[in-house]
C-alpha cells in the first residue's frame, strides 16, 4: 500500500486529487448534456473562445475566471445568432467563431498593455500540480452550483435535451435552457483551465460521458456512472503522472480514453466484440 499513501504526503498531491475528483464528477454531468444534445464541438468553441476573454481581464484587473466566461457566453451566442439568421451549418459556424475568437485572444495578448504577462502554456495544458485552496474553492462552487440547477430543473432539462421542438411548442423557454447549459459548459471550462487546460478539456467534457453512454440507457444513470468514471480517471491519472513523470492533464486524459476504449470493446450490449460474438 506504500505507492498509493506515499503521494498522499505531499499537500500538493491532495489539493490535486481533490480538484480532480471535483472535476471528474462535473465534466461528466455536464458532458452528458453536451452528449445527447450534439454539441460536443460546442465545449470545443467555447474551450477556444474563452482565450478572447484572458488578456481582457488582465486589462482590466478582473479575475482570469471572470474573463474566460464571459467570453465563452458571448461566443455561444454570436453562433446561436449567426445560426438563427442564416442558412450556414451549425458546424461551419464553430469552426469560425473558435478560430475568430482564438486569433482575438491572441492578439489582444500582444496589444493590451500587461496582457503578455498571461502564460499561454499554462492557459493550454493546465497544470493542476499547481492548484491552491482558492482553486479548490472556486471549482467546489461551480460544481455545487451546476448540480443544483440540474437537481432542481432536471425533468424540464430532460425534455428540453431530448425534444427541443416538442418542448418550444409546450411553451418552454427554449433559449434560456439553450443559454444555461452553455453557461454551464463555460463554467465547466473555467474551472478546467487549470487543471487539463484549453487543448484537453475537451476530452475531460466528453470522454466519460461517451463511456457511460455505452453501458447505460437513462440521463440520469449517464451523469452518476460518468461522474464516477471521471474522478477515477481523475485519480488514475495523477498517480501515473506522479509515477511515471508525465503531464497531468495529458495522463488524466489518456486513462479517461482508456476507459472508453474498454467500454467500446467489450459494452454487454453496445460493444464491438461483444456483438460480433
Amino acid at each position: 500500500m506504500t505507492w498509493l499513501i506515499e503521494p498522499l504526503g505531499f499537500e500538493f498531491m491532495r489539493n490535486a486529487l481533490t480538484m480532480g475528483i471535483l472535476l471528474g464528477v462535473l465534466c461528466a454531468v455536464v458532458g452528458s448534456y453536451m452528449i445527447v444534445q450534439q454539441m460536443g464541438m460546442m465545449g470545443d468553441m467555447i474551450a477556444h473562445g474563452v482565450m478572447a476573454g484572458l488578456p481582457v481581464a488582465v486589462y482590466l484587473g478582473l479575475p482570469l475566471s471572470l474573463g474566460a466566461l464571459v467570453a465563452g457566453v458571448v461566443s455561444a451566442v454570436v453562433l446561436a445568432g449567426i445560426e438563427s439568421q442564416s442558412r450556414l451549418k451549425v458546424d461551419s459556424v464553430m469552426a469560425l467563431i473558435l478560430a475568430s475568437f482564438l486569433a482575438i485572444g491572441t492578439a489582444l495578448v500582444t496589444i493590451l498593455p500587461g496582457a503578455n504577462r498571461i502564460d499561454v502554456i499554462h492557459i493550454l495544458f493546465g497544470n493542476i500540480l499547481g492548484v491552491n485552496r482558492g482553486d479548490l474553492m472556486l471549482t467546489f462552487g461551480i460544481t455545487l452550483i451546476i448540480l443544483t440547477g440540474v437537481w432542481l430543473f432536471y425533468k424540464e432539462l430532460l425534455f428540453y435535451t431530448f425534444d427541443p421542438i416538442g418542448a418550444q411548442a409546450g411553451g418552454m423557454r427554449v433559449r434560456w435552457y439553450y443559454l444555461g447549459i452553455v453557461t454551464a459548459i463555460s463554467l465547466t471550462v473555467v474551472a478546467s483551465l487549470q487543471t487539463v487546460g484549453v487543448l484537453l478539456v475537451i476530452a475531460m467534457l466528453v470522454a466519460p460521458g461517451m463511456t457511460a453512454y455505452l453501458l447505460v440507457k437513462e440521463l440520469h444513470q449517464m451523469m452518476i456512472l460518468g461522474g464516477c468514471l471521471g474522478a477515477f480517471a481523475s485519480v488514475a491519472g495523477m498517480y501515473l503522472s506522479y509515477y511515471l513523470d508525465i503531464p497531468s492533464g495529458s495522463a488524466i486524459v489518456l486513462v479517461a480514453f482508456g476507459i472508453f476504449l474498454l467500454a467500446f470493446l467489450f459494452s454487454p450490449t453496445q460493444g464491438v466484440l461483444t456483438q460480433r460474438r
